[in-house]
């Protein structure tokens, strides 16, 4: 574990939120299991929710950088687009079938909890950019962006990826 305060609770948020979920992970459990002490935490995050805005912010970056690596090693365009599902096949495994934790905490949050929500937008939207640069076809990329949304909440509700497989097939027909 890192030796900085800040770089401890985010690690630990992050395991936290994404195994057990934001609204039943509480900041004394964060600061426990941080092993940081409870003004440490505040003097590097105002509140749960900006602690949470900055988990999604880092998961944000790591997730497209994992996203675009994995697509990357592919040249044709019907490749890297399966090759994006054969990526939520590689989370799934990896991450034992958690799903996505910028849908996770959306369905968690309240109204008022604005600041979360736009994290959440932006992040989606920059899915939705990703095909469409890809595809350069808007109908196509949307059927293809929701297509990719609900295979990652099909497989997480069922533990399995036979709905991203199934989708795969979709596109071989689609493309």
């Amino acid at each position: 574990m890192t030796s900085l305060p800040r770089e401890r609770i985010l690690a630990t948020a992050s395991i936290l939120f994404h195994q057990q979920g934001y609204n039943s992970t509480g900041i004394n459990q964060v600061i426990n299991e941080a092993k940081v002490a409870k003004a440490t935490f505040y003097q590097h995050f105002k509140s749960k929710d900006d602690l949470c805005v900055e988990f999604l912010n880092k998961r944000h970056l790591y997730w497209f950088d994992e996203l675009s690596n994995y697509t990357s090693k592919e040249k044709k365009l019907k490749a890297k687009i399966i090759s994006a599902f054969d990526f939520i096949i590689q989370m799934n495994e990896k991450e034992n079938f958690r799903g996505c934790s910028f849908l996770n905490i959306l369905s968690e949050i309240s109204k008022d909890q604005d600041n979360i929500l736009k994290v959440i937008q932006a992040h989606k939207n920059e899915l939705r950019i990703f095909f469409r640069q890809l595809l350069e076809d808007e109908l196509l990329a949307t059927h293809i962006y929701l297509l990719f949304e609900s295979s990652i909440i099909e497989s997480q509700l069922f533990k399995s990826n036979d709905i991203v497989i199934r989708s795969k097939s979709i596109i071989n027909n689609l493309i």
